[in-house]
C-alpha cells in the first residue's frame, strides 16, 4: 500500500496536540466544593464511566479522515506499459492540383485534398503515445499544428488545411524543411516525416534533395507519397454559368525525386492511385514506425481512501449525536 498525499500526515501529530491542549484545559471542574468528603464511597455508573471515552472519538475520527485525504493506494497489479517515443510530422500538399477528383470515398468523386485528409484522420486515431505535428506547403510551408499529444486539436487543425490557403506552387523542399524544424529540438527515440504530395517542386529555395541530406544529418526518416492516378485527371473548373465542370488535365509526380528522397533517408516511397492504395500505404507506414519500448510500472490501482473516510465520518456522527443527547453535560 502506498499514500498519494503522503503531506497530509503532518496534520496528525498537530491534531493530537491540540486535543491534549483542549483535555487539559476541559479538566478543571464546572462547580467547586469545600469538602469531597459526601463523594467518597460512590461508584461511578456504567453510563458515566462510557462518557469519559466519548472526548476520544472525535480524535479517532480526525485521524481517520487525515488518512483518507492521504489517498492511500493498492496496485492491483504489475503491468508493463508501453511507450512508442516517436515523433511523427506529416506535411501535406495544398497545392490547386488537389482539386483533382481522381479519388472516390464512399461512393462517390471526392478531391485528393479531401480524400487524403480523411485518411490521415484514420492514422492520427491510430496512434498511442506518440507526439505529431502538421505542416502544409505550396508555394512555401508553414506550421499548421506544433507536435502534440492533443490528438483532438491535431484534428482540428487538419479541418483548416485547405488548397489556396497558400500561394500556388509545389515547394517539396520547404516542406521537408519546415518539418524538420518542428523535429530539431525533439528528443524522441525515431523521428519521423510522412510528405504527401502530387506534384513536382517548382518553387522554394531549398531544393529537395538538400532537405533530404538534411534528414538524414537529423536521423529523421522522410517517407514520401506520390498521390494521384496516371494520365489524365479530371480537374473542376466553372464554365461561363458559374457551374462546375471537369477538364482532363495532366498532372505528373516526380517519382524519381521522392524515391531519392526516402533512399537517402532510409524510409520508403509509396505510390497511391486511389482510396484504397493510399489507406494501405498509411497503415504499412503505421506498422514499420511502430518500435515499442516496455517499461514496468503500475496502470491501474484501488483507492482504499472509503476504508478510513467512512469510519471516521461514522465516528465524528456518533460522538456528536451521544454528546448532545445520552451523554450530554450542563453546563
Amino acid at each position: 500500500m502506498s499514500l498519494h498525499n503522503p503531506i497530509f500526515l503532518i496534520f496528525i501529530p498537530i491534531a493530537l496536540l491540540l486535543f491534549l491542549a483542549a483535555r487539559k484545559k476541559g479538566m478543571d471542574p464546572a462547580f467547586r466544593f469545600s469538602s469531597g468528603e459526601l463523594l467518597k464511597g460512590l461508584k461511578a455508573s456504567f453510563k458515566l464511566r462510557l462518557a469519559g471515552y466519548l472526548v476520544y472519538l472525535r480524535p479517532l475520527a480526525v485521524i481517520l479522515i487525515i488518512l483518507a485525504i492521504a489517498r492511500p493506494q493498492s496496485p492491483v497489479a504489475p503491468s508493463k506499459i508501453e511507450s512508442e517515443g516517436i515523433d511523427i510530422v506529416l506535411a501535406l500538399d495544398c497545392s490547386t492540383s488537389m482539386l483533382a477528383e481522381d479519388f472516390i470515398l464512399r461512393g462517390k468523386r471526392q478531391s485528393r485534398i479531401e480524400v487524403i485528409k480523411n485518411v490521415v484522420k484514420d492514422f492520427i486515431r491510430g496512434r498511442n503515445n506518440d507526439r505529431m505535428g502538421l505542416v502544409a506547403f505550396a508555394a512555401r510551408a508553414y506550421t499548421v499544428c506544433p507536435l502534440t499529444l492533443d490528438y483532438g486539436w491535431l484534428l482540428d487543425n487538419l479541418e483548416r488545411v485547405k488548397t489556396g490557403m497558400i500561394e500556388d506552387g509545389t515547394a517539396i523542399g520547404s516542406g521537408i524543411a519546415a518539418s524538420l524544424n518542428r523535429l530539431r529540438a525533439s528528443r524522441a527515440k525515431s523521428k519521423v516525416v510522412i510528405l504527401l504530395t502530387d506534384g513536382r517542386n517548382n518553387l522554394g529555395k531549398i531544393s529537395p534533395l538538400t532537405a533530404a541530406e538534411a534528414a538524414r544529418a537529423m536521423k529523421v526518416k522522410v517517407y514520401t507519397i506520390g498521390a494521384g492516378a496516371k494520365g489524365l485527371v479530371p480537374y473542376p473548373v466553372k464554365d461561363f454559368f458559374g457551374n462546375t465542370v471537369y477538364q482532363p488535365m495532366q498532372i505528373d509526380i516526380d517519382e524519381d525525386t521522392l524515391t531519392k528522397i526516402s533512399g537517402a533517408t532510409g524510409a520508403k516511397y509509396f505510390r497511391a492511385t486511389d482510396t484504397e492504395r493510399l489507406k494501405s500505404i498509411y497503415r504499412e507506414i503505421d506498422r514499420l514506425e511502430k518500435t515499442p519500448v516496455e517499461e514496468k510500472g503500475y496502470l491501474e490501482y484501488n483507492e482504499m481512501f472509503p476504508i478510513f473516510l467512512i469510519p471516521g465520518l461514522l465516528i465524528l456522527l456518533l460522538e456528536i449525536i451521544l454528546g448532545n443527547t445520552i451523554f450530554r453535560k450542563i453546563p
